[in-house]
């Protein structure tokens, strides 16, 4: 018996240099292109390899963005993602990580719907590279009543009842294990992720996916956009440059050293 797998991904900009506006402290978008979250291809490639690894699996992708964002999904059909859901409003706009996981999380109840299937297995990344803020994932699985494991590095056993896992924490790694259903943020470490083939290019340009509004998938008006949102964002300002450190010269190590507590005192940090 297969497992039925949810893949979560971001269209984001395609660059690690997102430059703001000073005036108005928005991202400048002018000429920047767009792809799928860096880390968001670690969580597609795992969903893949499970589908591989579990006979008679498939992975579904979702995704909740403007009309664009449809290009991302088209790029995981390319890879091997057997459908893709796309969650487009002008109700959603403005929707904090509450209101975005709770979209999601309704999104996924909509493919258990549609596709008449529960599922297994929701995989997402430890963060977006525009956000950054690592709570999408796991509040997904709040709104969902799933357990859920972030910073996952490996899967080391998996069947239609539980899963085993490793978990990357500062100290070293935990071993975890759940059952399913269940959801699953991971980290770049978890594996290599595949480029999409020539035949699954051709295919993804053909395929059907379907958008959904806030209608479609039952979404509460109230948790959504600006106005649902539980967090505002008063301003937006790119970090100071960091200036050069103070740099101890000295003809020996003993000389050095004695200069450095000379300046550790002077700075009144001893």
């Amino acid at each position: 018996m297969g497992l039925n797998i949810v893949a979560c991904i971001k269209q984001t900009p395609a660059t690690t240099s997102i430059q703001l506006d000073a005036a108005t402290g928005k991202i400048i978008t002018q000429g920047l292109t767009y792809g799928i979250n860096p880390l968001d291809e670690y969580a597609l490639e795992e969903a893949l390899r499970i589908k591989e690894r579990v006979p008679g699996s498939w992975v579904a992708v979702l995704t909740l963005g403007r009309p664009q964002a449809s290009d991302a999904l088209r790029e995981a059909l390319a890879r091997g993602a057997d459908s893709a859901y796309h969650l487009s409003d002008e109700a959603f706009v403005g929707s904090d990580t509450y209101g975005t996981s709770y979209l999601l999380a309704q999104g996924i109840k909509k493919i258990q719907t549609e596709k008449s299937a529960n599922i297994d297995i929701v995989l997402c990344a430890k963060q977006t590279n525009d956000g950054d803020s690592g709570q999408v994932g796991p509040a997904i699985a709040v709104w969902l009543g799933w357990p859920n494991v972030a910073y996952v590095r490996k899967i080391q056993d998996i069947n239609a009842q539980t899963i085993r896992v490793e978990r990357t924490m500062e100290d070293g790694t935990d071993v975890l294990e759940m059952d399913l259903p269940a959801l699953l943020s991971v980290v770049k470490e978890i594996n290599e992720p595949r480029l999409p083939s020539l035949k699954g290019k051709m295919a993804s340009k053909k395929a059907v996916i379907p958008t959904w509004k806030a209608a479609d998938i039952g979404a509460d008006a109230s948790k959504i956009g600006e106005a649902g949102s539980l967090t505002k964002i008063w301003k937006r300002q790119t970090p100071p440059v960091r200036t050069g450190g103070v740099r101890i010269e000295g003809a020996t190590a003993e000389e050095k050293a004695v200069k450095f507590v000379e300046k550790i005192k002077e700075l009144k940090l001893l």
